[in-house]
């Protein structure tokens, strides 16, 4: 089925992405993944690109773009290339739209360049060891004292936390006994305070070339000049943003499950068992039938929402329907897919490999498929 068309702006931004990673970043994957790491320099090339201002302000060096679109092409072409772009997608899809919405000029001035070069790359700080999709329940505090707030906590499972050089961090301000969800504030917290360190990168079953880190805070004095927005409202600003940070997952979801099934179409044309190519056999026919309904569903699901999430209109229960969707979907996709590629799809050389491991986070994080179930239980008033 056919998709909205692109303007010659976007195809022209797809085609010069494709040509990058194809040709500057998937011969490094392998590198990268034992690393654990992307090189901060790739961000840098991104930037010159365009692609780290693209919904940077002009006046700042970006391109002021409005429209996710960019953004959805960026998740395709990473996902349908193979390559790997670290921490870049949740500083693009989830930290700098708080920083578009509510840092204040001076922040702009300080911070906005640094966006749009690539040279500045951030990371947003909730999850604690004991608390996870419960925001309500973080207890790493910051408390005024003057011009700054002194900051103490620890945080883990922190996306592109060992390389931030900002990381946004949600604190407790104050407590309110008759709502939870209150006094929480977003500081920005930058590389060298002295307090702020970083533990471990730690070791994932997938995406493993995107950093993921432990981060403490012991004493930081955070400057209140490097408070975004207003003292107590982080919980609204972190929901308001959820239908993107939702959606953005579900785009690499759908995009993978596309990819998987274009690879394992290739594959079974090509491999023979019984001197008979398996593609041949009803078996493999129906499995790839089935699924590919599916895909098509979940694609114009998809293509859907984002144009409510262009319009504004999209809802936070209909965002947890479609990442509900997508990430379930995905999981069967790859893992139905590997099955396809017998003992060769669990051998890493080949792209199925990695993308079952890649594809098991993806109903955790953003919110796990649990928590989307309950938020679409509370749209059907149940």
């Amino acid at each position: 089925m056919r998709r909205r068309p692109e303007s010659a702006e976007e195809r022209a931004f797809r085609e010069s992405l494709r040509a990058f990673l194809t040709e500057k970043v998937l011969p490094h994957v392998q590198e990268w993944e034992h690393a654990r790491l992307v090189p901060k320099s790739l961000y840098a090339e991104l930037g010159a690109l365009g692609v780290t201002g693209l919904q940077v302000p002009e006046e700042f060096g970006g391109s002021g773009e409005t429209s996710f679109r960019y953004n959805v092409a960026l998740a395709e072409e990473v996902a349908r290339t193979g390559a790997v772009t670290g921490a870049l997608q949740l500083h693009l899809n989830v930290v700098l739209p708080y920083f578009l919405a509510y840092a204040t000029p001076s922040q702009r001035e300080r911070w906005f360049p640094g966006f749009a070069t690539g040279e500045l790359v951030t990371a947003i700080a909730m999850t604690e060891p004991g608390t996870g999709s419960d925001l309500a329940g973080i207890s790493a505090t910051a408390v005024r004292d003057g011009d700054d707030y002194v900051l103490n906590g620890t945080k883990t499972f922190i996306t592109g936390g060992i390389q931030a050089d900002l990381v946004v961090v949600v604190a407790r301000t104050s407590r309110d006994a008759g709502d939870r969800r209150a006094g929480l504030t977003l500081l920005v917290v930058e590389e060298g305070m002295p307090g702020f360190t970083r533990g471990r990168n730690l070791e994932k079953i997938g995406l493993k070339s995107q950093d993921t880190g432990e981060l403490f805070f012991d004493d930081v004095r955070v400057p209140v000049a490097n408070r975004l927005g207003e003292e107590g409202r982080a919980f609204e600003y972190l929901t308001a943003n959820l239908p993107q940070e939702r959606m953005s997952i579900a785009v690499s979801a759908q995009a993978t499950c596309e990819r998987a099934i274009e690879l394992t179409r290739d594959y079974v044309r090509e491999r023979k068992a019984f001197g008979t190519p398996i593609a041949s056999f009803q078996n493999t026919k129906f499995v790839l039938a089935g699924l590919s309904a599916r895909v098509e569903a979940g694609r114009q699901l998809v293509d859907a929402a984002l144009e409510e999430l262009d319009a504004g209109t999209l809802t936070g229960a209909d965002a947890a329907r479609v990442k509900l969707y997508t990430t379930e979907l995905q999981a069967d996709v790859v893992d139905a897919c590997l099955q396809l590629h017998g003992g060769y799809g669990y051998m890493l050389e080949y792209p199925i490999a990695r993308m079952y491991a890649d594809a098991r986070v993806s109903r955790i994080y953003g919110g796990s498929s649990e928590i989307m179930k309950s938020i679409i239980a509370k749209d059907l008033g149940l």
